[in-house]
């Protein structure tokens, strides 16, 4: 079978992005948890639970607050608009398995909670929210700027605080397990105590209700994934002619080229290249800054790069759609920047097209 040059290409772009969590466990003849955790979590996670990207699972609090339903229940509905993704393709057993490896950072056994309902005024919850819970969680539950922990860049706090107005949360954390978390807090996080803030039980009622209202009233999820996985325009030009007015299109937009290579560098002996396929690496530092300290994860599809291809003739211009790759982070705040990215890489090419 001969692939397309489209596909040849989206598949080359793909690889850029495979990162621990993608790697299915093919070779495991049972559910190795410490195997499946370092597959699927640790690169957000940790090695050893202390977070990253994403939170720290081995803090203590968090280990006793938090049931192995929750746990369960997370990994399965991820944190849409956030950076947890779904793993759905995992089966019961080895997420059963990745639990219990969890579990093993922290001694004793997790708190137990009942499906009993809190009932508290949503109006009074609301106001203390807005008092004590929205600097960090949001003023609509939809959590700290930026993601995990703060281990190699500057952040106003330790912890990013989580989207409490989240489907995959709500669906997960019982009305008691927000209560316990609201009553006795999170050591190694800001999350303080009520109780020690001055606040009653009744008080902490009313906030759980109004964090379970939540449910009624979903923040709208912004990111919807484009059909095309690729920008692509035929360009009039020939192969030269075309790269070089790439360039100037790359500059006229404050961009930096950082090198000029055949498509298939360094994947074949020296000489052996493909001529009629050259990529332009460019970045704007300023750009780059922004979209690490939102998601680490974004340079795995950065610096900036725009391939120009010769074929039977004709010169085709592309890259991979930002927006279709954003699909793949879960962030929202990330999402933003990669339609940003789409806008400039859309304008590159168009110009270098004319």
């Amino acid at each position: 079978m001969t692939l397309s040059l489209n596909s040849y290409f989206f598949i080359s772009a793909l690889l850029l992005l495979v990162n621990s969590s993608l790697f299915a466990n093919q070779n495991l003849t049972k559910a190795d948890g410490e195997q499946l955790y370092s597959n699927h979590c640790a690169a957000c996670h940790g090695a050893t639970g202390l977070g990253g990207v994403g939170v720290p699972l081995a803090l203590p609090d968090f280990q006793y607050g938090a049931t192995n339903d929750y746990l369960t229940k997370t990994i399965r509905l991820g944190r849409p608009g956030r950076v947890m993704p779904a793993f759905s393709q995992l089966s019961d057993i080895e997420v059963k398995a990745i639990v219990k490896h969890i579990r093993t950072w922290a001694p004793g056994k997790p708190f137990k909670y009942s499906n009993k309902k809190v009932n508290g005024d949503i109006k009074k919850g609301k106001k203390i929210y807005d008092q004590y819970c929205a600097s960090c969680h949001g003023s609509n539950g939809e959590g700290g700027k930026g993601t995990g922990v703060t281990f190699s860049r500057p952040r106003d706090l330790p912890v990013i605080a989580p989207a409490l107005n989240n489907p995959g949360f709500l669906a997960s954390a019982p009305d008691l397990m927000i209560k316990t978390t609201l009553m006795n807090g999170r050591e190694g996080t800001p999350m303080l105590s009520f109780l020690k803030q001055g606040l009653s039980e009744k008080d902490i009622d009313d906030v759980v209700s109004y964090v379970r209202s939540f449910e009624k009233t979903p923040l709208p999820q912004t990111i919807k994934v484009p059909d095309n996985p690729l920008i692509t325009f035929e360009s009039p030009h020939s192969l030269d002619k075309t790269v070089e007015v790439i360039k100037q299109a790359i500059i006229g937009k404050n961009f930096k080229i950082i090198r000029v290579q055949y498509l298939n560098q360094g994947l074949v002996a020296k000489g052996k290249e493909n001529k009629k396929q050259v990529v332009i690496y460019f970045c704007n530092f300023n750009f780059l800054n922004r979209a690490l300290a939102i998601d680490p994860r974004v340079g795995l599809f950065l610096p900036c790069r725009i391939t120009a291809v010769e074929h039977k003739g004709k010169v085709t211009v592309m890259s991979t759609n930002p927006l279709y790759m954003s699909s793949f982070f879960n962030n929202e705040e990330l999402h933003k920047l990669c339609q940003e990215m789409f806008l400039t890489y859309s304008e590159i090419i168009e110009e270098s097209t004319f």
